[in-house]
């Protein structure tokens, strides 16, 4: 159809001469601030994790913004185009559905456009079509692709098919026109200088480009544009998307398009406005995707079952409906998280600690300053920084900091003795050590004994109680004598006094996600602890694989309650970097004491909370503890150790939570299993592997794959396993790595089993295992039955006896305070219920039994009492 155009419309709102007749400050690009200017509805992945810089061709130091995920074993390929004055975020439900059946996306901000450069061009359709094959080149899409266009980037699209009709498998124009008539209001508006509308445009309420694109946009490009002819010459298969309320322009310019096209398909929507792919976001996802599968029947009840893809990884049929089979993992680094955060929600509470809090803003800013002041002290990529802090709001601020400026986090285990604490400091050769005032003996033995160029004390005493600072120092193993006095001159630098006067702009330092960021050291609960080498991308992808596991939680909603030591690489992934990847509220708690947890879930209704057995079992311990409201707990992700089948029972009645047993190991990020929070959970198992993670049981003397069904060694894989173990004379220890490390397979050193379905289910560690002569036995498999005894607290099951030999079972066990337990009743059940072989030999009752700081039982201390 041919409609009149006014021939002086170029003239009339002016069609401006080249950019460097409009030099900006900068020079021919100008810098932007990152427009927020659309609302998160479907936030499932961060898209600024996923942008990729793609140069735009022919200007200098100009960039596209463009978001690029890719999944596994990606099937297609899919370019969404946003259109005038629009954003890429207005593909955000398309995006996320689409990644998550198993689709590459790309999704650029056009020129001009949300986080892309605005250089002062002529923003015509050659420049706008040139900027989309830049995308595909730069980016290398795949031969052939499809393109999902809105409105008038609908018309891009058509340019580009007829321009490039050889790199197209389909084309979806969704509320796209032949021609874009503006209403006389819009011409008027656009009519007038640029000064007297600058003034009003921080006062727009849905426009994402900056003023001057939008001008030269529809002066030099939309308001001439008829694609009528260039239609009618598209040869790619195509599927045209109207809806039915759409009156954004006049209602022929949109119902011609499906005639003018060849062959094209038409949907009408129905009930929906302009904005179409959002408004009726379900309906256009499956209209989208029927057309690009060739699946006439597809029907609202049709879905893609995950079982169909990744065929490798049975487990996948069992995941939550949330969760995606697979996840694209950003090629980012750590710090990122938390500047998105502060970008998205900069008001919100990063973290809250005893009536203190600090936005995303401030956090963000502290870290900047931070890492400001430690790149003054000589910090350089790859220089370790330990950092020996509870759970406070400078550990994570010094965290981020280390990390922002391309130092490496060493992380020493907090319950270690001073000796042990030392070791494992030293080996690792920090420049600088970030530890407590208080803390006065550990002081003073790093400023003796270790290569410290700095020491930095953070001060906590003044923030806790009385009673929560002397149990704090109690865990950390410092008695009065020890601690900081009046009279006492500390070997450090306060960090307050620090970050008072430090630049707030971050520095500019090169991070590449494959650099080390973190030694973390294991519990040693049976061997002694070994340093263990993170990258960002370790970090990253864990963050990401698991955040994903938590379901359809509200970015920048989310309350986390931190009671688990950040230093542990449990406590690091899932109570600080998830939740700062989901702007959520971190509540930190330096130590674990029940009344106080409860009157924090009173005051803050945490909506995550990460823990341990031990911590759930004292929960549940408490008198009247519905009151504190535990009901807002989504999810309960317990870790670290076995989760005894009658405490997670016995949680879950009481609170009416979900409390979910998973399981990882420092070596992997931590997390590599996790059972599902909706669908198939099976009690007593480990889950099943969480995305982008495989998992197989080996023979433990062969090492041939073992068949679901039979007991075996647990190897996993995936992106979150480390990159090696440390050497004390520093990089890593090729020998202790090669030892668990293969072609990417760790061994756990873990005896499991795998059911039919993908399911795991930990036996015993492979050290723990109990030899009687034929026979192995299996100390969680004893540990249950003595627990089905409500008077029984807690239990753990050795062997004592030399390795290799025969040896005799031994059960520790902890009676529920009050309660009158014999060792006769415990026998007659483990005879009642076990094989002859598997009883005790011998049953000890303790008042408590030795832990790591994370609550795990320290098999070898109490066969070493032996």
């Amino acid at each position: 159809m041919n409609r009149p155009v006014c021939g002086n419309a170029l003239i009339v709102l002016g069609c401006y001469p080249a950019y460097d007749h409009f030099p900006s400050a900068q020079g021919t690009t100008h810098e932007k601030e990152k427009l927020r200017g659309v609302k998160r509805q479907d936030i499932q992945y961060d898209f600024d994790l996923y942008r990729e810089k793609v140069p735009i061709r022919g200007v200098a130091d100009a960039y596209l913004s463009v978001v690029d995920l890719w999944p596994e074993e990606a099937h297609d390929t899919i370019m969404f185009v946003h259109g005038y004055a629009g954003v890429l975020e207005s593909w955000e439900f398309q995006i996320n559905h689409f990644v998550n059946q198993g689709y590459r996306v790309v999704a650029p901000d056009l020129r001009g456009h949300g986080q892309s450069d605005a250089p002062f061009t002529n923003y015509t359709m050659d420049e706008m079509v040139d900027d989309l094959q830049a995308i595909v080149e730069t980016l290398n899409l795949p031969e052939r692709f499809v393109l999902v266009a809105h409105s008038f980037g609908g018309a891009i699209a058509v340019e580009y098919a007829n321009a490039h009709p050889e790199r197209l498998s389909k084309l979806v124009l969704i509320a796209t026109a032949g021609e874009f008539p503006l209403p006389k209001s819009a011409q008027r508006l656009l009519k007038m200088p640029l000064r007297t509308l600058q003034p009003f445009w921080r006062y727009r309420p849905k426009w994402d480009a900056e003023l001057h694109v939008m001008k030269r946009m529809a002066a030099n490009n939309m308001q001439h544009w008829q694609g009528w002819s260039l239609m009618r010459n598209i040869t790619t298969p195509t599927l045209v998307m109207i809806g039915a309320k759409d009156f954004y322009f006049p209602r022929d310019v949109f119902e011609e398009v499906g005639r003018a096209i060849p062959n094209a398909e038409v949907y009408d929507v129905g009930a929906s406005k302009h904005k179409v792919q959002l408004e009726r976001h379900e309906a256009a996802n499956r209209a989208i995707e029927r057309f690009i599968t060739g699946d006439e029947r597809r029907t609202w009840r049709s879905t893609t079952p995950k079982s169909q893809r990744l065929k490798h990884r049975p487990w996948i049929r069992n995941y939550s409906k949330e969760t995606p089979a697979t996840v694209p993992i950003p090629r980012r680094t750590l710090p990122e998280f938390l500047e998105s955060a502060a970008g998205w929600v900069p008001k919100r509470a990063a973290t809250v600690f005893f009536g203190n809090k600090l936005t995303y803003e401030q956090l963000n800013q502290q870290v900047n300053q931070f890492a400001n002041v430690l790149h003054g002290m000589g910090v350089r990529p790859g220089d370790r920084v330990a950092v020996a802090l509870p759970n406070m709001p400078q550990l994570i601020i010094a965290y981020y900091a280390i990390l922002k400026i391309g130092g490496v986090v060493v992380l020493p285990n907090p319950e270690a003795d001073s000796a042990q604490m030392l070791s494992e400091i030293s080996q690792t050769k920090p420049k600088v050590v970030i530890t407590l005032r208080s803390n006065r003996r550990l002081t003073e033995a790093i400023r003796g004994s270790t290569s410290a160029e700095h020491i930095i004390l953070a001060d906590i005493r003044s923030t806790l109680s009385s009673v929560t600072f002397k149990r704090l120092m109690t865990q950390w193993d410092v008695d009065d004598s020890e601690m900081d006095g009046e009279d006492w001159q500390a070997p450090g630098l306060a960090m307050n006094a620090l970050l008072q006067d430090a630049p707030v702009a971050a520095p500019r330092v090169t991070v590449a996600p494959d650099d080390l960021a973190a030694i973390l050291f294991t519990s040693g609960t049976t061997e002694a602890p070994k340093g263990v080498c993170l990258t960002h991308y370790n970090l990253v992808a864990n963050t990401v694989q698991t955040r994903h596991w938590l379901g359809h939680l509200a970015y920048g909603k989310q309350v986390c309650l931190a009671a688990i030591p950040l230093v542990h690489s449990y406590g690091m992934t899932n109570a600080m970097n998830i939740p700062i990847a989901m702007g959520a509220t971190i509540v930190l708690l330096p130590v674990f004491e029940v009344q106080q947890v409860l009157e924090h879930i009173s005051l803050h209704r945490p909506t995550i909370f990460p823990g341990v057995p031990p911590m759930y079992s004292a929960l549940m311990r408490a008198p009247d503890v519905r009151s504190y409201g535990l009901s807002s707990i989504r999810a309960c992700i317990s870790g670290a150790a076995p989760l005894p089948i009658e405490a997670q029972e016995a949680f879950e009645k009481l609170t009416r939570g979900r409390l979910v047993e998973g399981y990882g190991l420092t070596e992997a990020s931590p997390v590599t299993h996790a059972n599902p929070l909706e669908g198939v959970r099976k009690t007593g198992s480990i889950g099943v592997p969480i995305p982008n993670t495989d998992a197989k049981i080996v023979d433990m003397f062969s090492g041939e794959d073992l068949p679901p069904g039979q007991i075996g060694e647990l190897l996993v894989k995936g992106p979150q396993v480390m990159a090696g173990y440390w050497h004390p004379k520093g990089g890593i220890d090729r020998e202790t790595t090669d030892a668990v490390l293969k072609d990417g397979w760790l061994d756990t050193g873990d005896v499991a089993v795998r059911d039919d379905d993908g399911y795991f289910r930990i036996i015993s560690r492979r050290r723990d295992t109990i030899m009687m002569g034929d026979y192995s036995v299996y100390p969680r498999d004893v540990e249950e039955v003595i627990y089905e005894n409500n008077k029984v607290m807690e239990v753990a099951v050795v062997g004592i006896g030399t390795e290799g030999e025969e040896q005799k079972i031994k059960a520790f066990v902890v009676p529920r305070p009050g309660s009158e337990l014999s060792q006769e009743e415990i026998m007659a059940l483990c005879e009642r219920r076990l094989e002859s072989y598997e009883i005790p030999w011998e049953i000890e009752f303790r008042e408590a039994l030795p832990k790591s700081f994370i609550g795990k039982v320290l098999r070898r201390v109490l066969v070493s009492e032996q």
